[in-house]
């Protein structure tokens, strides 16, 4: 092998590399775009009680949101809050700490994999980054996790606390209580 040979292949596998990261980067938010148009569609047919009531920014997820609601027994109202406050209801959002998607879910994997609790891995129960991507899925995930808060501290307060990150004390629950009372 030639000396020009060995210095090119190394270039090609790292552009075949760049390029299937790029390719992993643009899928999620081709397949969010088509779950955003399929959501959207069905907010025209009345199925969302609560649509003038949304922020615009979380509106073409009604449907997934007051089914949440009505399977949990949670306030659409309040998931809706959750979702402006953790996403912006941008379903492909990422946060610096790991969390994905409309509701933020930490995953068990990528940054959130080296996450040590007392037992091992924090989130080595939970669904992975690529789980979470799916909206329909996030968002029920989410509102299970919210709904056993609620359950489990006995106060909305509470279980927001527990829900956002653990380093804000009240200041997330209360953020998401104000915009849940101006709704």
């Amino acid at each position: 092998m030639t000396s020009t040979q060995k210095a090119i292949i190394p270039g090609l596998a790292l552009g075949i590399l760049i390029l299937v990261l790029l390719s992993r980067l643009i899928n999620p938010t081709i397949i969010a775009e088509a779950a955003t148009e399929a959501v959207a569609l069905n907010k025209g047919s009345g199925s969302c009680e609560f649509f003038d009531r949304y922020p615009s920014k979380v509106q073409p997820w009604c449907g997934l949101i007051e089914q949440a609601a009505s399977k949990h027994g949670v306030d659409a109202l309040l998931i809706a809050s959750v979702m402006l406050q953790e996403s912006g209801g941008q379903p492909e959002i990422m946060s610096t700490s790991g969390a994905v998607g409309l509701m933020q879910v930490m995953p068990r994997d990528g940054i959130a994999a080296g996450f040590q609790c007392i037992n091992g891995p924090c989130f080595a129960s939970r669904p992975s980054i690529e789980e979470l991507k799916d909206p329909a899925f996030n968002v029920a995930y989410g509102v299970r996790m919210l709904d056993g808060l609620i359950e489990r501290c006995g106060d909305i307060r509470e279980a927001l606390k527990s829900y956002g990150p653990y380093d804000v004390g009240y200041r997330y629950a209360d953020q998401v209580l104000t915009i849940r009372n101006s709704l």
